[in-house]
């Protein structure tokens, strides 16, 4: 089911999947969506996060040509990412706010490259793995999109989950990877 945003009217819920739960509020859209994954949330942190600037590059030769570090990785550390030239954008450039290795959380804001200052004021984002029952992660993702349109944010949401998958696809294949 989904529903009409009308800004300045309040928050309105909009429910576009089973886990997925978009807010808006006075420009801002909050966007928390959870995946299952069978990988153990210690695992995949480090492949997903730690790791990513190595890994992605690896798996996502098409979309991702390289990712940058400037910093020791964590907080305050700035990582671009640069795309696939046939992609929408050159790069995305984010700064990590806070890195939680022991509770496997990152906040991180994009701050450069993509559309902001285009239609995107900021993105914030929080991404957490959290052990399930059967063994595996429920990965939490919660993203703050400030003044943006539908299809920014059906994009941003689309890119994080297809990324997650990957990593999740290629860690399943290679069960030593990261262990």
């Amino acid at each position: 089911m989904l529903f009409t945003l009308t800004p300045g009217k309040g928050t309105v819920a909009l429910e576009v999947s089973y886990h997925f739960l978009a807010l808006a509020k006075h420009g801002v859209t909050s966007i928390s969506n959870e995946l299952s994954c069978p990988i153990p949330p210690a695992r995949i942190f480090k492949a997903a996060v730690l790791d990513a600037h190595n890994l992605l590059p690896k798996i996502l030769p098409d979309k991702i040509k390289s990712i940058e570090v400037q910093g020791s990785g964590g907080a305050g550390s700035i990582k671009q990412i640069n795309l696939a030239e046939d992609g929408p954008f050159a790069f995305i450039k984010h700064r990590i706010e806070e890195l939680d290795e022991a509770n496997f959380t990152v906040k991180f804001s994009l701050i450069e490259g993509a559309v902001i200052g285009e239609k995107i004021e900021k993105v914030v984002n929080i991404v957490q793995f959290v052990a399930s029952a059967d063994g595996g992660s429920i990965i939490k993702v919660t993203s703050e999109f400030y003044t943006m349109g539908e299809d920014e944010l059906q994009m941003g949401k689309e890119m994080a989950t297809g990324t997650f998958k990957m990593v999740e696809g290629y860690l399943l294949e290679n069960p030593t990877a990261y262990a």
